[in-house]
């Protein structure tokens, strides 16, 4: 079994507008990111100035980006967003092209913003060199804008810092420019983090010497919501778009991982993970995969129930010897884990049984989602797809999820 990459048929676009005009479809798209990292003035930034900025005469939706959530709190920028449209995405003047960036709001104001500049599933292979020119003109930029000398990161793997490069931090903001320790002889990813000066979660968490939950395990219930439709579900779980790659199993990851106050995106757990972008990931595989990753995050990661003729079974071993997992037992997980704050990953066969609001008759084939509640009210089970805006709640018939579960994991932080 496969983990697809997303539904078939979502979201295709074919552009024939830039900033300047009618063109050919084949034009190839260009977008300076500078706005948001030239200081002070980034800071002014407000989702309503990212709109306009990006804006495309006589288009109600802009090719440059998308948001990933209907408060418009996170938007993201693409350079391929659909196999039929290319962007040259560039920052420091355009001497820097980049592959996405995440820009992050807070209370309606610009937060900082995570570029990746470079990263294996999108880009496929760098050149030392190239790698080389990209970091020492990003660092040279970086110092520029924050007025500080920077701080050397070394990756130490036992301690959990997974990354080496750079860290700035002065009065005008922070940054860190990192990249896998491999790296230039075997480049994964080449990452950028900006943010303001006073922000928290992921973006502080991002500067620390050591990685791991900035989140505590008995932080978690209060982020459980409960509402008069009788909806149970954990809210704040941040949104990703694992986009045309197979790696919805690592964005499913790093939501988590984000959740719980970790900087860690998916194509670095792409890498600790050995995932590939094309083929996609079996059951079996998520356990011995995300089995690699939990402990260098302080996080533990369980396999609650895998399926195994048409049914479910415990995983011991890595082998279906386990005892059955009834209907009922899965349902008291679900509830168990949900009520104390921790989203559940859930791999199962998409287009099976009907969901709301309803995807494309013509998606199959595995994929993972995150199970983010329940409803006893209407028998509803309450799920999140890594596909951006739109998909951050959705809903299946309780017995209907059992029914299509390939896989129900449980990661969560150890720090209580």
């Amino acid at each position: 079994m496969r983990l697809r990459s997303r539904v078939a048929g979502i979201g295709v676009l074919v552009i024939g507008l830039s900033l300047g005009g009618a063109v050919h479809a084949q034009k190839k798209l260009k977008a300076s990111l500078d706005p948001f990292l030239d200081l002070p003035s980034a800071w002014e930034f407000t989702p309503e100035k990212l709109e306009k900025k990006f804006s495309v005469e006589e288009r109600k939706k802009s090719p440059y980006f998308k948001w990933l959530t209907k408060d418009k709190s996170r938007a993201l920028f693409q350079r391929r967003p659909y196999s039929n449209l290319e962007i040259e995405l560039s920052i420091f003047g355009g001497t820097v092209q980049i592959e996405e960036a995440i820009i992050d709001f807070k209370d309606g104001k610009y937060l900082g913003a995570t570029i990746s500049i470079f990263n294996r599933g999108d880009g496929g292979t760098i050149s030392n060199s190239d790698f080389n020119e990209r970091f020492k003109l990003c660092g040279k930029e970086i110092g520029t804008r924050l007025d500080i000398r920077p701080v050397r990161r070394v990756a130490k793997p036992k301690k959990g810092m997974l990354t080496s490069g750079w860290i700035w931090i002065s009065g005008a903001g922070m940054a860190v420019l990192e990249h896998n320790p491999e790296a230039p002889a075997n480049v994964e990813f080449l990452r950028m983090r900006m943010a303001r000066r006073d922000a928290e979660g992921t973006y502080a968490a991002a500067m620390n010497a050591r990685a791991g939950a900035t989140v505590r395990l008995s932080d978690l219930p209060r982020n459980v919501k409960r509402d008069n439709e009788g909806n149970v579900f954990v809210k704040g779980v941040p949104m990703v778009d694992q986009g045309q790659k197979g790696y919805c199993v690592v964005a499913s990851a790093q939501r988590l991982f984000e959740y719980y106050g970790i900087p860690c995106d998916q194509h670095q757990l792409a890498q600790i993970a050995n995932a590939d972008p094309d083929r996609g990931t079996s059951t079996l595989t998520i356990n011995e995969e995300l089995g690699q990753i939990d402990h260098l995050f302080k996080t533990r990661f369980e396999a609650l129930a895998v399926g195994h003729r048409n049914g479910l079974v415990e995983l011991v071993d890595n082998k279906f010897v386990g005892d059955e997992v009834e209907e009922r037992d899965y349902h008291k997980m679900i509830h168990k884990y949900i009520d104390e704050g921790i989203p559940l990953l859930w791999s199962l066969g998409l287009g099976e049984y009907a969901e709301e609001p309803a995807i494309s008759p013509q998606a199959d084939g595995g994929h993972m989602r995150m199970i983010i509640g329940y409803n006893d009210k209407t028998q509803r089970i309450i799920f999140s797809d890594s596909w951006g805006a739109g998909h951050e709640f959705k809903t299946m018939d309780a017995h209907d999820s059992y029914k299509a579960t390939h896989g129900l994991f449980l990661l969560k932080p150890t720090t209580r």
